[in-house]
């Protein structure tokens, strides 16, 4: 909870003060602002991260080693494992491509907003959060526990959409949030499980689809898409990641992720 508060404070801290500051001694515009906001965050989450940690745990912080081989690999995973979702439904008509538009010129801007609201929620989640509990009660337990806590918010994109889309969605995102916890069993480094969270997302947002239920980046997409078919396969307003499809290829990784963690004796039993 110490180290939550923390990096919590820290963050609203440079919203509230620092950044004022920076934007009128520098003069910046709405768009420098933004993009000077999205990446303070980011810096001043992983320093608050580091510094609370090593001081409080006194280790050195493994999780935040820059790993490129892993990152990489990380990205390409993310991207490829929900492609399976939605190159199959395109294939298969379920979803179509109603015009193409091409690269526009904010694409790069979403992209670097999806890759920090990754890192942030991957450091929050799984840094402190699934870390925390899993030294207190085992990795099972804290994967479940965390996993329900990282898919309550998640509601707020489907609010008003009724049972219907509330419930896949609570079980979705507990699988994917489960199945990014069992990535950082795996690798023990947030920078892997935040790009793989990260190229998750864009490769949604690309295909011009619900990102988790969010329509406002659609537009900036290179393809307009339209779904057509029952919600339970197509995902429904909240997007791929609720589709039965997304469902059975994520409980297949989580066996197999799990299973491996417990053989290479990754896993904390208590």
């Amino acid at each position: 909870m110490l180290v939550l508060a923390t990096i919590i404070g820290a963050m609203h801290l440079f919203r509230l003060l620092l950044l004022p500051q920076i934007q009128s001694a520098f003069h910046l515009g709405e768009a420098d602002t933004s993009a000077v906001r999205r990446v303070g965050i980011l810096l001043v989450v992983i320093l608050a991260y580091w510094a609370v940690v090593r001081l409080i745990e006194k280790r050195a912080i493994v999780e935040l080693r820059f790993a490129p081989r892993g990152i990489v690999l990380g990205a390409l995973s993310g991207a490829a494992l929900i492609s399976v979702t939605t190159l199959s439904l395109f294939a298969a008509g379920i979803y179509e491509v109603t015009a193409v538009r091409g690269l526009q010129s904010g694409l790069l801007g979403v992209g670097s907003v999806i890759l920090i609201a990754a890192m942030l929620e991957e450091v929050m989640f799984r840094g402190v959060l699934f870390r925390m509990l899993e030294n207190i009660w085992g990795t099972l337990p804290a994967l479940w526990i965390q996993s329900l806590l990282f898919a309550l918010p998640h509601l707020e994109n489907v609010e008003g959409a009724g049972l219907g889309a509330s419930l896949p969605t609570v079980i979705s995102v507990m699988l994917i949030g489960a199945f990014w916890a069992l990535v950082f069993v795996h690798t023990r480094n947030l920078w892997i499980v935040g790009v793989n969270h990260a190229a998750w997302n864009f490769a949604i947002m690309l295909t011009g689809l619900p990102l988790s239920g969010l329509e406002d980046w659609r537009k900036l997409a290179p393809f307009e898409s339209r779904y057509n078919g029952p919600d339970w396969l197509t995902g429904g307003v909240f997007g791929p990641e609720n589709s039965a499809l997304t469902i059975g290829v994520i409980v297949v990784c989580l066996v197999v992720l799990f299973h491996e963690a417990r053989k290479r004796r990754r896993t904390i039993e208590l």
